[in-house]
């Protein structure tokens, strides 16, 4: 008969040291060897390749070539910027992407092609990336990433080519726009910034042209010695403008290349000039 113990201070004691040795520590032991699971990534935009007839295409209405420097942003396996370099001959290519294994993908794909001299690819964020070296712009994102990148494209240089693959930038029209077996590749010009007062000194003649301006599209008033002329057109395509007025002595077209708060002549012997402020 097992005596009924009252007294728990009389009672056997078990060693813990024993216990976790019977029971503890081989658990322990193997939670400490299983690794937390890695974090997922956080990609912006899904990866889905560009087919090699809408590439071609998009790099044609980049007018890509062997003056260009192009970057490809969301650069998956590298065949924008490969192409950019081995089809177009454009002098440069940097691809950025988030995901390491697309990196890995592109850069091996960039040496079977044997353009590694000349095309680059980062892993990095696109909104952290260096724009101001491209001449071209190519993108395949989304909706929501293109309007949060086009205040950054906008401060490109005039007359930097911006094409997209199936999304646009809001009401930002498109220069270009086309169809490639029912897949949409736009392309916009970074416009030069226009708007405000100028003044156009054209020998002893003195026009003052106020000019609104809405992305590409520029609307102008017109006066000279304080009469009103009549604006027949205005356009404006990267850091080239063509403004045609017409007065009592008929239409005149001045056709010039912006520079900050400056306008010159495009050529020519032409010495008007324009100044803003």
């Amino acid at each position: 008969m097992i005596p009924r113990i009252t007294d728990l201070s009389r009672a056997p004691r078990i060693p813990v040291l024993a216990v976790l040795l019977s029971f503890g520590l081989p658990a322990m032991a193997q939670a400490q060897m299983v690794s937390p699971p890695a974090p997922r990534l956080q990609l912006d935009v899904p990866y889905v390749p560009t087919p090699t007839d809408v590439v071609a295409r998009m790099l044609e209405m980049g007018d890509v070539g062997e003056e260009d420097f192009v970057i490809d942003l969301g650069s998956g396996d590298g065949r924008i910027a490969i192409a950019a370099v081995k089809e177009r001959g454009a002098k440069g290519a940097l691809g950025v992407d988030l995901n390491p294994e697309r990196i890995h993908e592109a850069r091996e794909n960039a040496q079977k092609a044997g353009v590694t001299d000349k095309v680059t690819f980062e892993r990095q964020n696109l909104f952290d990336t260096d724009l101001g070296k491209a001449t071209v712009i190519t993108m395949y994102l989304l909706e929501a990433v293109n309007a949060k990148l086009r205040p950054t494209l906008l401060g490109l240089e005039p007359g930097t080519r911006i094409v997209s693959h199936a999304f646009s930038l809001g009401d930002w029209e498109p220069d270009q726009q086309a169809d490639v077996g029912g897949r949409v590749v736009y392309m916009w010009t970074v416009p030069a910034r226009v708007d405000g007062r100028w003044t156009l000194t054209d020998g002893e003649e003195r026009l003052t042209l106020d000019l609104k301006q809405s992305f590409q599209k520029v609307e102008a008033n017109a006066t000279a010695a304080g009469k009103p002329m009549a604006v027949k057109d205005v356009k404006l395509s990267g850091d080239l403008i063509e403004l045609t007025l017409e007065d009592s002595g008929g239409a005149r077209t001045f056709t010039g290349t912006v520079n900050g708060n400056a306008i010159t002549p495009a050529g020519g012997s032409a010495t008007w000039k324009a100044a803003r402020g």
